[in-house]
């Protein structure tokens, strides 16, 4: 029924903007429409805080804000999917320049800066030919919460997500926080399970989570409701958790997001602490990833983190993993670990 788009750079809080549409539009009254897919990339969400927002996003066609209202009826038919080809990857740093980026959290915990900092890099790869097939393949990853594709003129978006960044239903909203990656092996669950790193990793976001959450929440609601749960997403392993809160009445959705946005997990703690170094240390931009990406009606809300996350421009296709570092992360182990992440992504893009 109607389409909105902000990029960094126009005029106006894009939160409160995001809200004024789908007011406008009826998507969080109900009648006549059944509610909107949204799509907020890093920046946005960072934009939304008054924190830093990093490097310019390399696929500056996909907007920083992007809401598309529908209405229930017959959907129209899929057209006819073209073949695609994909050329060879380039990373935006080396390994070697992960890894130093990595040993300069390191420094900055070490200062007293920040406690943890999460670490994203991005590859990207010239295609031709029709790249719905490939998005749809990366929407299909096994272990994807949050599976699906959103786009417009001369962009589109796949999201493979297993990380819920906010979900309301009535009165309580809902984040499950995730952090910590090992082979979905029998060793590596044991391993993760045994990891004293992993966990601190873990439970400082938890923290942090429980923080954001409390924005917005009725004094005394918020609690985590499970701690540390190990869940497979493709490949890997990967330890979850749920925090969960009573929202207070009269709460606005653009207070819902500048609570949670950007996502605890991706950035880091303290919160805009971890965005100035992102900024620092990130030669290129989050684009869409690290953002979310969701449903939001009249009746629930339900907002993915855009972890495994690709983005199509017209000429290249851009993916994004990183992970949070700690004083005792190992900074080789760290390139190794955001290879792993993006391994099920960039083979659902080539098959």
């Amino acid at each position: 029924m109607a389409r909105f788009e902000w990029h960094q750079g126009d005029p106006g809080d894009p939160a409160v903007l995001l809200e004024e549409f789908l007011h406008r539009n009826a998507a969080l009254s109900g009648h006549p429409v059944c509610g909107a897919a949204v799509l907020i990339s890093a920046a946005a969400g960072a934009a939304m805080i008054g924190g830093a927002t990093g490097a310019p996003s390399p696929a500056p066609t996909v907007p920083d804000v992007a809401a598309v209202v529908y209405r229930a009826g017959t959907p129209e038919p899929i057209a006819t999917l073209g073949n695609w080809e994909l050329g060879p990857w380039r990373a935006s740093w080396t390994p070697a320049g992960h890894a130093r980026a990595v040993g300069r959290v390191r420094e900055a915990i070490a200062r007293g800066d920040v406690y943890q900092v999460n670490v994203v890099g991005h590859a990207s790869a010239e295609y031709a030919g029709d790249p719905r097939r490939a998005l749809q393949r990366v929407a299909a990853i096994q272990g994807a919460r949050y599976a699906g594709l959103m786009s417009g003129a001369g962009w589109a978006v796949a999201c493979a997500s297993p990380e819920t960044l906010l979900e309301q239903r009535g009165r309580r909203i809902v984040t499950r926080p995730i952090k910590g990656t090992a082979p979905a092996t029998p060793e590596g669950r044991e391993v993760l399970l045994a990891s004293a790193k992993e966990r601190a990793e873990h439970v400082m976001i938890v923290d942090l989570e429980r923080n954001d959450l409390a924005h917005v929440a009725v004094t005394g609601s918020v609690k985590v409701t499970e701690l540390f749960a190990v869940r497979r997403w493709a490949g890997l392993w990967q330890a979850e958790s749920e925090v969960e809160a009573q929202v207070r009445p009269g709460t606005s959705l653009a207070e819902l997001l500048r609570a949670v946005c950007p996502g605890g997990s991706v950035t880091g703690a303290p919160k805009l602490a971890a965005l100035s170094e992102i900024e620092r240390l990130e030669p290129v931009g989050r684009g869409p990833a690290m953002g979310a990406l969701g449903w939001i009606a009249a009746d629930y809300l339900d907002l993915g983190l855009t972890i495994r996350t690709v983005a199509v421009d017209e000429h290249r296709v851009h993916v994004w993993a990183g992970g949070g570092i700690t004083i005792d992360s190992d900074p080789w182990a760290e390139v190794a670990e955001a290879d792993a992440k993006l391994g099920p992504v960039k083979a659902a893009l080539a098959t």
